[in-house]
């Protein structure tokens, strides 16, 4: 099967008829209306479901699928993960990565020192902030910007950034 990546969680239900309640890991919610199926994650197990409906409240998706007819049906996805094939994925802009490819990429700074691995991504809304873990447990936050991310190379999970003065 094509590697698959997650774009949501399953929060919770929406309503009586099956609606599934979607917290999005995506910048644009709306790209769930270009997706005829998804794929949920059930412990280590994945169910084809063909998408019926797409709704939003707030800023979650609400989503209706095939054969999850009810409420009581949509209580078995609470807190279940959606993915669908990495080919169904959204084209990023040059130099914007996914989440799921950026966590476990080894930093480096320019001088060579080894900061440690990103093990979350989270957006402050002006810029993502990437989290670096080192093998001792120390965090350091860096700003996804210019001039600090120097260089990303997901395919040999390495990044090197400049260290400005009150990073660390």
């Amino acid at each position: 099967m094509e590697q698959l990546m997650e774009i949501g969680q399953i929060v919770n239900t929406y309503g009586i008829k099956g609606y599934l309640k979607i917290v999005p890991y995506t910048d644009d919610i709306t790209r769930f209306e270009d997706l005829d199926e998804i794929y949920i994650k059930i412990k280590k197990d994945l169910q084809s479901f063909i998408i019926e409906d797409v709704k939003y409240s707030k800023n979650l998706v609400l989503l209706k699928l095939k054969g999850i007819d009810d409420i009581n049906s949509a209580e078995n996805y609470k807190n279940c993960y959606i993915e669908i094939p990495r080919s169904k994925a959204v084209e990023l802009p040059e130099d914007s990565y996914f989440i799921v490819d950026l966590i476990g990429v080894n930093v480096y700074t320019d001088e060579g020192e080894e900061l440690g691995n990103i093990i979350d991504v989270f957006s402050t809304g002006a810029n993502d902030i990437y989290v670096v873990k080192n093998e001792l447990g120390k965090q350091v936050l860096l700003p996804a910007i210019g001039d600090v991310i120097k260089q990303v190379d997901i395919q040999n999970k390495k990044m090197v950034v400049h260290l400005i003065k009150g990073l660390i």
